[in-house]
């Protein structure tokens, strides 16, 4: 196909947003694949856009991504934004990026949490909607109900009169294709490309004007360092320009542009200018943070950036100083994790990296554990070993009081499973604020502390066979709640390091469950186990059975044990007590207790110094 000059005019800047599933990222594909981004003969995994390993096991999108769709002589550059609450500063900075938004919506469940939250920022910031209703095709699908629920949500989140009359396509992005209306099994996707470019506008774009471009993403490559990904607001820029970095703070910075970037299909491409209107990415700055004004002009004000929510928990990272530390990994050192939080923090924008007075301890603020969970488990990937520490809320003093984080809860839930939701909620503080049952469903609207929701996800999955789905939005802060114990049990901790055996496995499994199986590696203070009761259990599993005449070592071989339960890192964060850890190294995740020692430990709970 050959390449056509592309003017402002022709340009559309369009994000995708939705809650998780709705199919956002599979319309993507799809919108590639018919705008005919992929050869014939090329073959295309699905979910392409979401390249991160942890994206493809997740079923999630977490890092914002952006690509382009030529569609005739027209340029669509599409973002596609996480629909998980934990990732929304991805959602917030990219708005500054795009002109309009398009809402997908999931034509059985309709708006969720994670919709309102996305189209609010959205409609604050003055974008046009357009709205498809996909998954027509599923059973029990209302689409003209859905219609409808998006209006009341347009209305509640105070949508301008043009917002409210946004465009509805209905359709199915796995079948590949959209109508106006919604009874029409149309063959493409055709109706989908013409409303973006009908109804979203075109870039204000001065090209004439001197060259400025706000950074609304971070990119990485070995070969050039940081890349800047941003919208061109005025002029244009060549490869070898001077351009200056301004900051917040700071006197600006001078750069020469090394590469400019433009996002086609999967691939990137090198291209000697690029012209406002457009989304590129520039390198040439070392040192480049999201935020930041590029310009052509030293004396340029910097453009402002959008606000966004702050993170409401916050956990602390640690050198891995256990019996087994250095054994998995091969970056161990204080100063290796320090250097990777500070990276992560630069490219993550709802994600702050703290020193403290205690050496080798780091604090991470965050959205959600889930989000720091992420930062983990890629972390163990890259060869790391670390230590986490159970989530804690961000107070505030307001008043001279403490102030704590709340949030709005959305639940749906089988209808024989509320009783037991509404007995957990009531335990962790919530309160309902609304509830509706439809379709042998029951929707439930609650008000809760965030210290409340931690761990909730997994008991829910408990109380609902797997069922349940729930979404949270910050709400405001409020006065502390008081005491709210989320694990009802206490724990069974080895008192000695070595190889856990059958024989003791069997004897310790009558107290509790088991979290280690035979042949794992234990230590002391390592947690082995589950015990019914609140107080923790010193155990032995390292012991052997003593061999005697009248004792065969195969006389216990009829008896099994029930297979140990092992958590993901995520289940492993939420679970922990305050005086507990979560050690993370490439070949393991295990439970710890923050001082190893049950002597010490005893100590300092006498001293009443170690958090209970």
């Amino acid at each position: 196909m050959s390449e056509i000059a592309i003017t402002p005019d022709r340009i559309r800047n369009i994000a995708i947003i939705a809650h998780v599933d709705h199919g956002k990222t599979t319309l993507v594909d799809e919108m590639l694949k018919q705008a005919g981004s992929f050869r014939e003969n090329q073959a295309v995994d699905e979910r392409a856009m979401d390249s991160m390993d942890q994206e493809r096991e997740r079923g999630i999108t977490i890092k914002a991504k952006n690509t382009s769709v030529r569609w005739g002589e027209n340029l669509v550059n599409i973002v596609d934004t996480p629909g998980h609450a934990d990732f929304g500063g991805e959602v917030e900075r990219i708005m500054k990026m795009v002109d309009g938004v398009m809402l997908v919506v999931d034509a059985y469940e309709g708006p969720q949490a994670q919709t309102r939250f996305v189209l609010k920022k959205a409609l604050e910031a003055g974008l046009t909607p357009i709205v498809f209703v996909n998954k027509i095709d599923r059973p029990n699908a209302e689409p003209l109900e859905m219609h409808d629920r998006v209006l009341e949500l347009f209305l509640e989140l105070e949508a301008s009169e043009e917002q409210f009359e946004a465009p509805f396509l209905y359709g199915s992005a796995k079948n590949g294709y959209a109508s106006r209306t919604p009874d029409t099994n149309a063959p493409d996707m055709i109706p989908l490309f013409e409303t973006i470019m009908e109804k979203i506008p075109a870039p204000e774009a001065d090209l004439d004007a001197d060259f400025r471009m706000l950074v609304s993403n971070i990119d990485w490559s070995d070969y050039v360092g940081r890349i800047a990904i941003g919208k061109i607001l005025s002029g244009r820029v060549k490869l070898g320009d001077t351009v200056w970095r301004l900051m917040k703070e700071g006197k600006p910075q001078r750069g020469k542009i090394s590469k400019i970037f433009e996002y086609s299909a999967l691939a990137t491409r090198e291209v000697e200018d690029a012209l406002a209107g457009n989304i590129v990415g520039l390198s040439g700055f070392e040192d480049v943070d999201i935020g930041e004004t590029i310009a052509q002009d030293q004396d340029s004000e910097p453009l402002p950036f959008v606000d966004i929510d702050p993170p409401t928990v916050m956990m602390s990272f640690a050198v891995n100083d256990g019996p087994f530390a250095g054994l998995e990994g091969d970056r161990v050192t204080s100063r290796e994790i320090r250097d990777r939080l500070i990276r992560e923090g630069r490219t993550n924008v709802s994600i702050k990296v703290e020193e403290t007075d205690s050496a080798g301890v780091f604090k991470v603020s965050a959205r959600g554990a889930m989000q720091v969970a992420v930062v983990v488990e890629q972390m163990r990937r890259e060869g790391y070993e670390v230590l986490v520490s159970r989530p804690t809320v961000i107070k505030k003093e307001i008043d001279g009081k403490w102030h704590e984080p709340f949030e709005t809860l959305y639940l749906e839930v089988p209808d024989e499973a509320v009783g037991g939701c509404m007995q957990s909620l009531a335990n962790r503080k919530g309160k309902v604020e609304a509830m509706n049952a439809r379709n042998g469903r029951t929707n439930m609207e609650i008000d809760i502390p965030t210290r409340g929701l931690i761990g909730f996800e997994f008991e829910l999955l408990n109380l609902t066979s797997g069922e349940g789905i729930m979404s949270h939005l910050f709400k405001e802060y409020r006065p502390d709640s008081g005491d709210i114990r989320t694990r009802q049990t206490g724990t069974l901790v080895s008192m000695e390091k070595g190889e856990a055996m059958t024989y003791s496995l069997l004897n310790i499994e009558t107290r509790g469950k088991l979290f280690v199986g035979p042949g794992d590696q234990v230590y002391e203070g390592m947690i082995i186990g589950e015990n019914p009761r609140t107080d923790d259990l010193p155990v032995n599993p390292t012991k052997a059975k003593q061999l005697t005449n009248h004792r065969a070592s195969g006389s216990d071989k009829t008896v099994t044990l029930t297979p140990a339960l092992r958590f993901s890192l995520e289940r492993a964060i939420e679970y922990i007590a305050p005086d507990e850890l979560v050690e993370a190294t490439p070949k393991n995740i295990r439970l710890r207790k923050r001082i190893l020692d049950s002597n010490v430990r005893k100590r300092e709970k006498k001293k009443g110094s170690l958090d209970a």
